[in-house]
């Protein structure tokens, strides 16, 4: 009697080999750490073959990325492509490969259990789809992530205390130094470049002025090459980067930490009987801003109004005069930057602007065209609202205005408002449609 052999068939097992290595110390080598876990794991793989496994052609390589977070480019891509359904396992040569976060290997483990995808690490035997499994790699992730926390804590201690021996600890460096093995190293083109700033400043006691100085004498921020060689060209000054150059202790050869000023290895360029003039004008600057009521005065038109010949926003501000006389007016933001040579509008005043913007908003709301879409918004979102009682809201706008309070004066016209365009020929207002059921509700409650 002959038997019948019976063919049994092995599912394939599409495995995805996953390498990571922390720095990119040795990866211009031709067998590089990357290369070494790769060959580790599909030697792994081979051994498996009769269980169907196979090697995916796809590489998942990440060179010099930190396990400490997920947000990794090779990762990532196999994240998506087990999203596809393209992957079956997950071959490390060891856990800490694919993460040494215990939460992140949560969020991992949700995402593989999901769509049926399992995890090896060829150098530690377990399983993710048995519970003594996850337990181990639970136990293995814990002291992975201590390792990485106590590493952080290391770095950290290492580097205040370097700041506090007065040491560069890398970053931007500031105009009017270079950085030579490590340390700052004055750079005197720039450091009188520095030194001009100072003493503008001290002379004319006007961030408008000295930044028209500068942009008049080609004088820029630091250009700089990156340690991994990327030129980082210098942008031309504006206020902020104006006090953030003024209110920089490097240049009285200082350093910070923690708000902490400690002695720097480098040296100063900066005198300190200029730093302290220049300090006295930026705290008297200061005081004189805070003085101002802002809270008392809102601007309606507030995140509404650009210039149109810049295409940018313009941001409300004050000026006081003799101590008592406020004035409320829009300023394009680039002129705020750096001064009205830039921009060609000049200030608005506020109060001006916003009785005009008001007067606009009532001639439109009146209009037929918009007094129909009105009644269809509102009629849309109320069917009972009859269209007379549209209209009369509409029409109670003028006398209810007055009395409302600032703030809610401000509210409605964010509500009503979409953008306000100001340029030398005119104003360019564009009404919010959308908040004019809005507006029937706010004025119904009056």
């Amino acid at each position: 009697m002959n038997r019948k052999k019976t063919n049994i068939v092995v599912p394939k097992v599409r495995c995805a080999i996953y390498t990571r290595k922390s720095t990119d110390e040795g990866m211009d080598q031709e067998f590089n750490s990357l290369d070494a876990q790769r060959e580790a794991c599909l030697a792994y793989i081979t051994s498996q073959k009769a269980e169907g496994w196979l090697p995916l052609a796809d590489r998942y390589d990440d060179p010099a990325f930190s396990g400490g977070n997920l947000n990794r480019p090779a990762l990532q891509r196999l994240l998506v492509d087990i999203e596809a359904g393209k992957v079956d396992c997950i071959v490390c040569y060891k856990l800490d490969r694919l993460t040494r976060s215990l939460l992140d290997f949560s969020k991992l483990i949700e995402i593989l259990d999901r769509h049926n995808v399992t995890f090896i690490s060829i150098t530690q035997s377990f399983n993710t789809t048995t519970s003594m499994g996850r337990l181990t790699l639970n136990i293995l992730l814990s002291f992975a992530q201590f390792e990485r926390e106590t590493t952080a804590d290391r770095i950290r201690d290492k580097y205040a205390a370097s700041r506090q021996k007065g040491m560069w600890m890398g970053g931007h460096p500031p105009l009017g130094y270079d950085i030579l093995n490590r340390e700052l190293v004055v750079n005197n083109t720039e450091a009188e470049q520095v030194r001009f700033i100072f003493r503008r400043f001290a002379e004319c006691g006007s961030p408008t002025q000295v930044v028209r100085d500068l942009r008049e004498s080609g004088i820029r921020n630091k250009s700089w090459t990156t340690f991994d060689g990327i030129y980082r060209e210098g942008q031309p000054f504006h206020k902020a980067g104006l006090y953030r150059t003024l209110k920089n202790p490097v240049y009285i050869g200082e350093v910070v930490y923690q708000e902490v000023s400690y002695p720097g290895k480098h040296q100063p360029i900066v005198d300190r009987d200029l730093w302290d003039r220049v300090h006295s004008l930026i705290a008297e600057h200061a005081r004189t801003r805070s003085t101002l009521p802002r809270g008392q005065t809102p601007f309606p038109l507030k995140s509404l109004v650009r210039c149109g010949h810049c295409g940018v926003a313009m941001k409300p501000s004050h000026s006081q005069k003799n101590g008592n006389v406020q004035y409320r007016y829009y300023l394009c933001l680039n002129a705020a930057r750096t001064s009205h040579d830039q921009c060609p509008l000049p200030s608005i005043p506020a109060a001006e602007l916003e009785r005009l913007v008001l007067d606009r908003v009532r001639k439109i709301l009146k209009a037929p065209e918009m007094v129909a879409r009105a009644i269809r918004q509102v009629r849309k979102a109320d069917p009972e609202v009859s269209e007379r009682e549209i209209i009369e809201l509409l029409t109670r706008l003028d006398p209810v205005w007055e009395e409302l309070f600032p703030l809610e004066q401000n509210r409605l016209l964010q509500l009503l408002v979409e953008s306000v365009v100001v340029g030398n020929g005119g104003v360019d207002l564009q009404l919010r449609v959308t908040g004019l059921s809005a507006l029937a509700d706010e004025l119904a409650n009056h």
